[in-house]
């Protein structure tokens, strides 16, 4: 999570970007009004749940681990994080990515998305031409193991490029991965991540390059979230674009938890929430904790 504090560019940007002369690259007036208008299937009303990133409380649990915890704990949904334990990766063949999902069936935990690395801000064109395969394969996986998301991230804005030039190519990027997971019944979940490229404002103008109905934001509760002490203008500028959400410390008095999640109650959020917390020798007393104390940031 980026913790930098906002520069002068930073506010010359959110000026721009607010006032619309922010030209990232070509977008279709019809998808953003549609957008606009409601047609963002996370945006349909009937309320959120919470669910679990398994980076890092849940990096060494295998997936029997994975669903027995969140069943015994009301967490409802999971996010597989690259990498770690429960070894769910594009190397997987047919009948293995047919277990993980069979794994998952009849079971009160809901695979929802899986977190890659993958992103696309590299100046060097074949690094980026990587990273675009690489989400293809995991967009294949999702696909396969019925989860709905992958989920990317930008990394950072270059300084040796034009940051112009560095939006419209992320932009580009995850246009194509959209494309391709259009094909497969899959989104493409873009965390709100990364020095300087996790400014709303920037966020809001991949969104814009990138001009495609699979591809959304994963709300990530950084500190960049605020402007003027609130969250308010940050929602608003990403809510369009809203598919996904990670949340991590709530007790954390620094970020107005009650008012985000009052804000995605207002905005008809219907998906999940879900949580990025640190490992514990006693997990399942933290996990029933952590919901409860969500239960409680949810009221109002």
């Amino acid at each position: 999570m980026s913790m930098h504090k906002p520069s002068r560019r930073d506010f010359l940007y959110s000026g721009l970007a607010a006032a619309g002369v922010l030209s990232l690259a070509t977008e279709s007036d019809a998808t953003t009004a549609s957008i606009q208008k409601g047609a963002n299937p996370a945006l349909g009303g009937g309320g959120f749940k919470l669910g679990l990133v398994t980076y890092n409380l849940a990096r060494d649990w295998d997936i029997p681990a994975l669903i027995k915890n969140c069943e015994l704990t009301g967490f409802e949904a999971v996010e597989l994080r690259t990498t770690h334990k429960h070894g769910v990766e594009p190397s997987l063949g047919k009948q293995q990515r047919a277990e993980v999902k069979s794994r998952f069936a009849g079971t009160k935990v809901r695979l929802l998305s899986l977190g890659t690395t993958c992103e696309f801000q590299s100046p060097d064109a074949a690094v980026v031409r990587r990273q675009i395969d690489e989400c293809k394969r995991f967009v294949e996986l999702a696909h396969d193991i019925g989860a709905l998301g992958v989920k990317v991230r930008p990394n950072g804005i270059p300084k040796e490029v034009p940051e112009d030039k560095t939006i419209a190519q992320i932009g580009a990027s995850l246009r194509e991965c959209g494309e391709a997971a259009k094909n497969y019944g899959v989104e493409i979940w873009v965390e709100v991540h990364g020095r300087d490229s996790s400014h709303p404002p920037r966020m809001a103008g991949m969104m814009k390059a990138a001009n495609h109905s699979q591809v959304g934001i994963c709300w990530n509760s950084n500190p960049e979230d605020l402007m003027n002490g609130s969250i308010k203008e940050s929602f608003a500028m990403l809510r369009p674009y809203l598919r996904n959400a990670h949340i991590n410390e709530l007790w954390k008095p620094e970020y107005p938890w009650r008012n985000l999640f009052g804000l995605m109650k207002a905005a008809g959020y219907n998906r999940y929430c879900l949580a990025e917390i640190p490992e514990t020798s006693d997990p399942i007393r933290l996990m029933r904790y952590y919901r409860a104390l969500w239960l409680e940031q949810c009221k109002g």
